[in-house]
């Protein structure tokens, strides 16, 4: 099975023309920001203080989210204003040791400006950035916000990725396009990430699982995502 994997990279990797850095293509941070609002616990998405058994590195393909939120005010910075993006940053999410994962567990002021537009161009949303740190960094013991927003733009800076154009010409799964994202970042493999899509079949997000030290890991079979073999389309966008 290892040998057919080996041989599955190889071959995507032949195809693909180059690997980049498919992040922040154009990116402004304004002068003035908008103010996020309080982001809390609710009766569906209660606060939960669990052991953490490793991580979640969630990253966003833009174009496709920019054509389906493209005409919503709370998108302008993302999609409008002449910012273009590749992959921008999700967030780092917290598991639990089995299927659940801690959320919500501790109270928490509004972000400060300066710590929004400081990671603006890899999560370009205020209020995104308020919640990923309410919902889920401050389940992480020791942490600020800036921290939490280190450590996290730090593992997605780190990331390396196939050429996404000439993939979006190709008929892909959900495991090809895994093994090519694999190819391009050392050391890690198709089984230590998760691909989602929209009902259309369209890219919507990868999910990375990290072990505890942050190290790239197999994902859990209750991960979620798509099985390898289910089609998935990559829209361009303006790229």
């Amino acid at each position: 099975m290892m040998r057919r994997s080996s041989i599955l990279i190889a071959a995507i990797v032949a195809m693909i023309p180059a690997v980049a850095d498919a992040q922040a293509l154009s990116c402004a941070v304004p002068g003035t920001i908008p103010r996020p609002r309080p982001d809390l616990p609710s009766a569906s998405q209660p606060r939960l203080v669990l052991p953490i058994g490793g991580y979640t590195l969630a990253i966003s393909w833009a174009p496709q989210y920019c054509r389906q939120n493209g005409d919503r005010a709370s998108a302008a910075f993302q999609c409008g204003s002449g910012n273009r993006f590749g992959f921008t940053l999700h967030g780092l999410w917290p598991d639990g040791i089995g299927k659940d994962w801690p959320q919500y567990c501790r109270t928490t002021p509004l972000l400060p400006r300066a710590v929004i537009a400081a990671n603006l161009c890899a999560t370009p949303s205020p209020q995104l950035l308020q919640h990923e740190w309410a919902k889920h960094g401050t389940c992480m013991a020791g942490y600020t916000p800036a921290r939490y927003f280190r450590q996290s733009t730090t593992l997605y800076r780190r990331l390396r990725y196939p050429d996404m154009d000439a993939l979006s010409r190709q008929s892909l799964t959900a495991g090809r396009l895994a093994a090519a994202i694999a190819a391009a970042n050392p050391g890690m493999t198709p089984a230590m990430m998760r691909i989602t899509a929209d009902r259309q079949g369209w890219l919507d997000e990868v999910w990375l699982c990290l072990d505890k030290a942050f190290g790239h890991a197999r994902c859990p079979a209750h991960q979620g995502g798509l099985a390898d073999g289910a089609p998935v389309k990559i829209w361009r966008g303006r790229r």
